[in-house]
């Protein structure tokens, strides 16, 4: 496959789950792309398998743990130098601790870390971006959220208050950006075949398909730019879990 597009697109955690089926759906229709994930050695096998699938891709990649603010201002930086406009940006990185607020350790350190991982990863990587989203007057900020970003769960401790200031912040950013033609999508998707419910015992019929969260994202991105869908809800066609 030749590349044919010279806007870049950026996935956050895109070794796995969501993000890698983003990352691979971009690359088959033609554009760069540009992502980060812990591992290394994810990162080396997900470049491997993908460029022997698509010779001539352009896939960039760099290790970097998005909970921690120098590798979120590492990440935008390699974003920048690779001297490619930003069309999208897919903020994915995330991670799923379940459990009790009241069982939750006492100094707080839970939360933290989930808003860390969930909430501020996007907000560390999205500011540098915007200064060159808002001068180009176009491009599409997807933040993935969560069906815990609407609806609180037993079990959804501070994973849940995460996932709904993501999606405050996300909100927020949708009317910012509205001047600037940026357009801005939520993405809301219910229990997702991810290694997140490895070792559950239910059918993969039960779940969302990574691949088409990844169909539903590129699909709003085709939209005209005087279309935006503001919020994206997916569920299993049975209902949540």
């Amino acid at each position: 496959m030749v590349q044919t597009n010279e806007n870049l697109i950026v996935v956050t955690g895109g070794s796995k789950g969501i993000g890698r089926a983003v990352v691979a759906r971009f690359l088959r229709a033609g554009f760069p792309v540009a992502t980060c994930a812990r591992s290394a050695v994810d990162l080396a096998a997900l470049s491997a398998e993908l460029t022997a699938e698509l010779p001539g891709a352009q896939l960039h990649t760099l290790p970097a743990d998005l909970s921690q603010p120098d590798d979120c201002a590492r990440f935008a930086a390699f974003v920048l130098a690779l001297g490619l406009p930003v069309e999208v940006l897919v903020n994915n990185a995330g991670a799923f601790v379940p459990g009790r607020l009241q069982d939750e350790p006492a100094d707080g350190s839970q939360l933290r870390q989930m808003l860390a991982v969930n909430l501020l990863s996007a907000y560390d990587v999205t500011l540098p971006l915007l200064p060159g989203l808002i001068a180009r007057q176009r491009g599409h900020i997807f933040t993935i959220c969560s069906t815990a970003s609407i609806t609180a769960y037993p079990n959804g401790g501070s994973y849940g208050i995460a996932k709904h200031a993501l999606l405050g912040f996300t909100r927020n950013l949708r009317e910012e950006l509205k001047p600037a033609g940026v357009r801005v999508t939520a993405v809301l998707p219910g229990p997702t075949l991810t290694a997140s419910w490895e070792g559950v015992d239910l059918p993969r019929e039960r779940f969302v398909q990574a691949e088409d969260v990844a169909k539903a994202v590129l699909a709003a991105y085709s939209m005209s730019a005087h279309a935006v869908v503001e919020e994206l809800l997916i569920r299993p066609q049975l209902g949540d879990l």
